[in-house]
């Protein structure tokens, strides 16, 4: 079986995104690994040439700046490096930037992959997401945040990434079939130095938005206010070991009364609902349990 590590980086110094960890998590299990680089502002892609492997295949890419709706260059550079998928892999292991996945996490997945590579209605894998918030001592528990999105794939099956990238699709706009399994992505997006954090809001959401809906919608402060969040839980488990030295970094304090929820009652009710029976009502789906 063979296993392609797939991903795109633009800036990932000036954003803080954790790339190497993120490429190094999956790294053990894929026999190589694409890595689309796009025209930096900063040494981008010196950090990447200087992982230490040789299953890395770097790819040049020019940014479209001009495409300011809904993400779609997101998935654009990222249906860059999935065409640049070898023919003989079975399964094409997609990873975003600030995604990590923990070393205990890497057997299951490889065993997963092993179990449905011959089953021909199994499109791809569906993880589950931790998303972390502040600090590396929080993640998001309310519904706003996404709780699962496929993240391996069978390549050459007309599938697609799909959107702003978060999910993929295949044929004419049609949901893969996925199979769910029980291993983590996490997610480590809105955890940065607050200025780092305020940098990115200001600058990523021009990807969505004109610069009339930024000046409406994003304030300008020196740093991100972390405290705007609706509902946090600490916590408990362990992070993976590739983010050891990076958390050792961290240079900036953020505390949560966890008790504090800024919930609607509609998502109050949702999220009851959720701890009770584990459907969440009006979730979106990217995807087709089978």
């Amino acid at each position: 079986m063979k296993v392609t590590g797939f991903t795109f980086v633009r800036n990932a110094l000036k954003f803080d995104y954790p790339v190497v960890e993120s490429i190094l998590s999956i790294l053990p299990i894929c026999d190589d690994f694409v890595v689309s680089v796009g025209n930096s502002d900063d040494d981008t892609l010196s950090l990447i040439k200087n992982i230490e492997s040789p299953k890395i295949r770097i790819v040049e890419s020019v940014w479209d700046d001009t495409l300011r709706e809904g993400g779609k260059v997101l998935s654009i550079e990222t249906n860059k490096s999935l065409n640049k998928v070898s023919e003989d892999t079975d399964w094409a292991f997609y990873i975003q930037a600030d995604e990590v996945v923990h070393e205990n996490d890497l057997d299951t997945i490889y065993d997963e992959m092993k179990k449905w590579k011959d089953t021909a209605e199994v499109d791809g894998l569906l993880f589950k997401y931790r998303h972390f918030y502040g600090s590396y001592d929080y993640t998001g528990d309310s519904v706003r945040w996404y709780r699962r999105e496929i993240r391996t794939i069978k390549p050459r099956r007309n599938i697609y990434s799909y959107g702003d990238a978060q999910g993929f699709r295949k044929n004419d706009d049609e949901k893969l079939n996925v199979k769910l399994i029980n291993a983590y992505i996490n997610h480590y997006g809105w955890v940065k130095h607050p200025r780092h954090m305020q940098n990115k809001q200001e600058t990523f959401n021009k990807l969505w938005h004109d610069d009339k809906w930024l000046d409406d919608n994003i304030i300008k402060a020196e740093e991100f206010d972390f405290s705007n969040i609706d509902s946090l839980t600490l916590f408990d488990g362990t992070h993976p070991n590739v983010m050891e030295e990076r958390i050792k970094k961290v240079n900036w304090k953020f505390s949560h009364d966890i008790s504090i929820k800024k919930l609607s009652l509609k998502n109050t009710i949702r999220r009851y609902i959720e701890k009770k029976t584990g459907w969440r009502p009006g979730e979106y789906k990217n995807y087709r349990l089978v």
